[in-house]
């Protein structure tokens, strides 16, 4: 006998158990591999890291616990929908990291749902996603490039016909392989002007503070 009840609610399946612990090793294993071995080494972001598996593990439960579910497809739809309007009041998310966030929930719903596919296919599946990100991040064509906010003081640099001038003074002051750079804000009163400045982030790790607008307040 598999199955004991306690008012008529079963107290233990053991093949469904086992079907939850084997689903969610195997989607543990491959969103791990894309968080530690992806996206970590790049960002080295830890609050992000624990916000995919967090957000990786509650998935994969609230998708396989309610299978049997009939709205388990919209149910499955409307998470995406949730996700893709979301927004953390505390600092806005960069695309890849929202990329990152997307493919996690992809996968996890995938492992949890699919619950009529071969193990086979569903290894087939995942390796697949691994492939597609280790391919595009390691694309030259598609190199991290990074922006900084900057506000410059020699303002008579941002004529367009002195903007090698520009670009070379910021290489010098800022010590960056710079590729671009945009002119935005000018106030002439203080003679300062906001510049966006991109430049290739070699190590790929980024910094969450380049879109500073406002220089932190001292205490007093």
């Amino acid at each position: 006998m598999d199955e004991l009840e306690l008012l008529d609610t079963p107290l233990v399946h053991t093949g469904d158990m086992w079907q939850l612990l084997l689903r969610f090793a195997f989607n543990a294993f491959f969103v791990w591999v894309i968080i530690h071995k992806m996206y970590y080494p790049k960002s080295l972001r830890k609050d992000y890291y624990f916000t995919f598996a967090m957000i990786s593990v509650s998935i994969f439960f609230l998708i396989f616990l309610l299978g049997s579910v009939k709205i388990k497809v919209g149910f499955a739809l409307g998470l995406f929908a949730i996700f893709g309007i979301i927004r953390y009041r505390t600092e806005s998310m960069s695309v890849r990291e929202m990329t990152y966030l997307f493919v996690i929930i992809a996968v996890s719903v995938i492992n949890a749902l699919a619950v009529t596919l071969s193990y086979a296919e569903l290894l087939l599946t995942n390796v697949i996603f691994l492939l597609c990100i280790r391919f595009s991040e390691n694309l030259p064509w598609l190199k991290h490039t990074s922006e900084k906010l900057v506000m410059y003081d020699k303002i008579d640099l941002i004529a367009p016909e002195r903007y090698d001038e520009l670009v070379e003074d910021l290489k010098k002051r800022l010590g960056l392989p710079i590729t671009k750079v945009e002119v935005g804000a000018v106030d002439f009163l203080r003679d300062v002007v906001m510049l966006k400045v991109y430049y290739e982030d070699n190590d790929g790790k980024g910094n969450s503070v380049n879109g500073m607008l406002k220089f932190p307040k001292a205490n007093s």
